[in-house]
């Protein structure tokens, strides 16, 4: 028998003549059992993943689906933004963006055209605030490879309109067109220029954000890819150009003077003095020699005093 078991039967026989029962190894409880998932906000209890699933397919998109102009059947005007803003004089910013891609907006655009290089999408929102039949109207074309929005006419008040230019605003036919910002303020670059000094386009500030547009060869009801009007030289990255610029004249300079340093060794060669050790007997004669010369300049001092 092991030596371990004899030991174990000893205490136990111990701990039962003096009455007691033997201790038991304690034992670890074991863990509660794990918490159900939380059904807050209407989910329902299971496993996690589920629930990450619902969240995940609470992201909400877009705001708004695009407006789209329909000619014979088929979708010929694609338009969205995500805010639409005009203010007339020292009024307030009006928003117009509920009016034109809310469920229930009242926004007419019967007057709309599309042409093979012609179209035209109007917008007509009736009467905001103070503003009485209030129009909106975008003039696009088309040449052989582009579409160009040409102009924005804002009509209000029945009788009355402002004018703008907008021929920076253009992308390939294929393509739709989308800017962050088409405004007439100067922070977003002045995309709408007013049509002339005399035309009230001055007293209107207007700015479409996230502005998208495609007047052409739409498909599938969707917009085609979008060529943005983001240019290359922004701010940040002509700094880093400058920076960059910068830096290559301190590099060239430095490699300039690095190749013109002169060696020291080569132009002081002439200059080192070379020692060579001499025998014994040639100092003896060199020594003689020292003190015959200065004998003999001894010599020549006595007889000049």
């Amino acid at each position: 028998v092991p030596l371990c078991w004899t030991v174990r039967e000893f205490i136990a026989m111990k701990w039962r003549v003096w009455g007691k029962a033997a201790p038991r190894k304690s034992v670890k409880p074991s863990p509660p059992p794990p918490t159900p998932y939380p059904q807050s906000h209407g989910w329902q209890g299971g496993s996690p993943h589920k629930a990450k699933r619902k969240l995940l397919q609470s992201a909400s998109p877009l705001p708004y689906s695009p407006l789209n102009v329909v000619h014979n059947g088929k979708t010929c005007i694609l338009f969205r933004a995500k805010r639409l803003a005009i203010r007339y004089r020292n009024h307030t910013f009006v928003d117009l963006t509920e009016r034109l891609f809310g469920p229930s907006a009242p926004v007419d655009t019967r007057g709309s055209i599309c042409g093979k290089d012609k179209a035209t999408l109007s917008l007509k929102f009736g009467d905001v605030e103070d503003l009485r039949g209030l129009a909106i109207r975008y003039v696009i074309s088309a040449g052989q490879n582009w579409f160009t929005l040409d102009s924005v006419h804002i009509q209000y008040n029945w009788t009355q309109e402002a004018t703008f230019n907008a021929t920076e605003v253009y992308a390939p036919a294929t393509y739709s067109y989308h800017c962050q910002h088409v405004s007439s303020l100067q922070k977003y670059d002045t995309l709408l220029v007013p049509s002339s000094h005399a035309d009230s386009a001055a007293n209107w500030h207007i700015t479409f954000t996230d502005f998208q547009i495609q007047a052409f060869n739409v498909q599938s009801n969707r917009f085609a890819s979008a060529s943005d009007c983001a240019t290359f030289f922004t701010p940040a990255i002509l700094m880093g150009l400058i920076t960059s610029f910068i830096l290559l004249l301190v590099l060239a300079y430095a490699v300039h003077m690095v190749m013109h340093l002169k060696h020291i060794d080569r132009y002081e060669e002439h200059k080192a003095t070379v020692y060579f050790p001499r025998s014994p007997e040639a100092e003896l004669i060199h020594y003689l020699n020292y003190i015959h010369i200065r004998f003999k300049n001894m010599q020549k001092c006595k007889i000049l005093y």
